[in-house]
């Protein structure tokens, strides 16, 4: 990552604004469902290699109705295969604003801890000779220890 700081804001105003439009998304799509992990397993997974097949599948069942039981419901399955394809363009579109939110909130927060470390060291040379500084150096030299000692566990393999 190339040394940039990070500037920006939202307004409360600006944050509502986003909550409300993810709400809309949700209410756009009511059928979406959250799965277990075991559920998550026992499912066909369409990926990408699978997406021929399936597009091939829906060919074959339209072009070939008569050939399908009554009970399989066609119009059902073509369904599926459009929502399928219509989510997976939507999930490109939200994985990548996904991973921009994750990768600047990781470099803000970054940004942040090393202004923190900063005032430590001079809250840490200023309380040995200011009045009161002593508690606040305590609070933050507490913290900065478990810090440390995370930081050498994950260097070491921890």
């Amino acid at each position: 990552m190339d040394d940039r700081n990070i500037t920006g804001t939202l307004s409360p105003e600006d944050i509502q604004e986003i909550k409300a439009a993810l709400q809309i998304i949700e209410q756009k799509m009511p059928f979406l469902i959250a799965l277990t992990a075991q559920e998550r397993r026992k499912l066909f997974k369409m990926g990408d290699k699978s997406l021929a097949f399936v597009t091939n599948s829906v060919n074959a069942a339209q072009s070939n109705r008569e050939i399908l039981p009554a009970s399989f419901d066609i119009e059902e399955f073509i369904q599926n295969y459009q929502l399928a394809t219509t989510l997976s363009e939507l999930l490109i579109s939200i994985r990548q604003l996904n991973e921009q939110v994750d990768d600047t909130l990781l470099a803000v927060g970054s940004e942040a801890m090393l202004g923190s470390l900063t005032v430590y060291d001079y809250v840490k040379t200023a309380a040995k000779k200011t009045p009161g500084l002593k508690s606040v150096a305590e609070v933050l030299s507490d913290r900065f220890k478990a810090i440390s000692k995370g930081r050498a566990a994950k260097a070491f393999g921890s």
